[in-house]
């Protein structure tokens, strides 16, 4: 067995430098080295990408013996490819995705490949790999890899801001906010646009675009602001249009150990509750009833009962990004480089992985269950932009199906993660050495995972496929495209990163055949209420262990890959039908349609026959 690269990340076949399909890189400095080093004759070179130094090293394969091979470094790229075995090996990473770099013993370590390199990475692997130790063999190699892997932090550019891509669609222009508002159904007579946040001087880390009660003024929110969590009051996340039922976000109230309260934020929460004439608005707090007592102590809090005696206060027990962090690393430790056989069921459980997963699920379907029934929402954790963003954008998942299409999800992704400040930055640390951070967390992973859980619980309910989650979450790392870049909109906008860089959806929506579930049914009025269960979660084995060959092999579904073939057939059998339908409408084949006009109907019979399953 041998680890091959990632069937996503290294989908282009490699070709020789300057002859990329995506386009050509015509840097000087690019051609140079291109005549120091040998020819890469496999590599796919991304516009924009460089080599930047070629190396002969071991790669201490976890799933085979050691193999020899050589490490080619770009700005971009990590690649490695073998040279001493019939069976190729393969590596394609992205620079992005390492989080750690280390050396591995030293000038006198004994031991066969006990001298080298050991990488760490975002992505649930680890690389390992061994140089010779005469001469301080690595230390180029070490030194490279470390500046190239944390541009931010050695005064560079990430390379996002370097790619030359060019794609026809561009994918900046997916969200619009107002075009995403009015399929909503607002502005109406409850609820109205504000533009109090152009400047950013409001909430430096909201959107410029807020929707807002109708009867609350901007002064209003400016003096609501002065009591919550980072100025992040509760705006409009969703609208349903039947029963005028909304979901809000925001952030904590600050009440503090004194139990303060702000009678302008005691109103404001009201005229939500008013707008659609909800008896009781809901407050869900995400996180645990001690969790949000201690945040006092720091100034924070939740709305009492007798200062919003018109809200019911739930709280949902999500614990914080510090105890998701230690889960995922638990994960990691039982599924890379050996999945933990012999206790596997007691190894995962203690994890606690997919009990948070059910957490978060569980939260989600209570607030879209409220909102359908026809009651109004406030939706809130610490500050507003993790737990939060999970639970908004997975009940909007589940009561909206324009949500659950290609071009729907992206939206999604766009307002409520990107546009509301999810801090990618600092959760992902982007270009950033500092591994250690205490803010780096797997909250947008997690979430994705709580829409994988989905698409398994309704297979034919989503337009995408789980190509698509995958890639999502390749790219949340590779710095290779400015969609996951910075921590909020204003960052974005003072880096000027849609003019400067290439949006995601550029790409995935330039072959968008790639990301489709043929299973797909559109139901628009279905509204999904998953099973948050331990017994109906399952773990997301082709992305959690899909380092593993063995994994690797069963990624393809053979249901899902009849279904294509059957869809292919289909397109042959319209096709075919049109040519015959095209012949027989020219003039000069009359005598011919009217001798063949009893079989005329034979291929439409086959075809009626064929379309019937679908």
């Amino acid at each position: 067995m041998v680890e091959e690269a990632n069937p996503v990340m290294a989908s282009a076949p490699i070709a020789p430098y300057n002859s990329s399909p995506l386009g050509n890189s015509s840097s000087p400095n690019a051609s140079r080295e291109s005549l120091k080093m040998e020819p890469l004759a496999d590599v796919a070179m991304l516009p924009g990408e460089e080599r930047v130094i070629d190396k002969d090293i071991i790669y201490i394969c976890p799933f085979n013996a050691a193999v020899k091979g050589k490490v080619f470094i770009t700005n971009y790229r990590l690649y490695f490819k073998n040279t001493d075995s019939e069976m190729p090996v393969t590596l394609d990473v992205p620079l992005g995705v390492i989080s750690r770099v280390e050396k591995m013993g030293g000038a006198s370590s004994r031991g066969e490949n006990s001298y080298g390199l050991e990488i760490t990475c975002k992505d649930m692997r680890n690389l390992r790999f061994a140089l010779k130790q005469e001469g301080h063999s690595r230390r180029d190699i070490f030194e490279i890899i470390f500046k190239y892997a944390f541009p931010l932090s050695h005064g560079m550019q990430l390379f996002a801001f370097l790619s030359q891509e060019k794609y026809e669609e561009n994918g900046w222009n997916v969200y619009e906010a107002m075009e995403e508002y009015r399929r909503q159904g607002v502005p109406n007579s409850e609820w109205r646009v504000t533009f109090i946040n152009k400047n950013y001087e409001l909430c430096d880390t909201y959107p410029t675009i807020l929707v807002v009660p109708y009867k609350a003024t901007d002064e209003d929110l400016k003096r609501v602001a002065t009591f919550r969590s980072r100025c992040r009051i509760p705006v409009l996340s969703w609208f349903h249009k039947e029963n005028h039922a909304v979901i809000t976000r925001c952030s904590q109230p600050l009440v503090g150990m004194s139990g303060k309260r702000n009678k302008d934020d005691e109103r404001y929460l009201d005229l939500i509750r008013e707008a659609n004439g909800t008896t009781k608005l809901t407050i869900y707090d995400a996180r645990p009833n001690v969790n949000a007592v201690a945040n006092k102590a720091t100034g924070g809090g939740y709305e009492g009962d007798d200062a919003y005696q018109n809200a019911e206060l739930v709280f949902l027990d999500i614990h914080n990004i510090h105890v998701m962090r230690e889960s995922l690393k638990k994960l990691k430790d039982i599924v890379y480089p050996n999945v933990e056989e012999s206790h596997w069921l007691s190894s995962l459980e203690s994890t606690h992985w997919l009990e948070h997963i059910k957490l978060v699920l569980s939260g989600a379907i209570q607030v879209a269950d409220k909102v359908s029934s026809g009651s109004s929402v406030v939706v809130h954790c610490s500050d507003g932009w993790d737990r939060t963003a999970q639970l908004t954008s997975l009940s909007m998942l589940m009561l909206d199906s324009y949500y659950r299409t290609l071009r729907g999800f992206q939206v999604l992704l766009e307002k409520e993660w990107i546009g509301f400040g999810h801090k990618f930055a600092s959760r992902i640390g982007h270009g950033d050495k500092n591994h250690a951070d205490q803010d780096r967390s797997p909250i947008f992973v997690q979430f994705i995972d709580c829409v994988w859980q989905m698409t398994k619980q309704f297979p034919t309910a989503f337009e995408f496929n789980e190509r698509l989650l995958v890639v999502i979450l390749d790219h949340l790392y590779s710095c290779r495209f400015g969609t996951f870049l910075y921590n909020c909109e204003s960052a974005r906008e003072s880096n000027n990163v849609r003019a400067k860089t290439v949006s995601l959806w550029s790409s995935v929506n330039s072959d968008t055949s790639l990301y489709i579930n043929p299973f797909y049914t559109p139901e628009s009025s279905r509204v999904l209420y998953p099973v948050a269960s331990m017994r109906h979660l399952e773990l997301w084995v082709t992305y959690y262990i899909r380092w593993n060959p063995r994994i690797q092999h069963q990624q393809q579904s053979p249901v899902e890959q009849r279904y294509k073939e059957l869809l292919v057939l289909r397109d042959q059998y319209l096709k075919k039908l049109e040519e015959l339908q095209l012949s027989d409408s020219t003039p000069s084949s009359t005598h011919l349609t009217n001798s063949s006009t009893p079989n005329a109907a034979t291929p439409n019979q086959h075809i009626t026959h064929l379309q019937t399953p679908f």
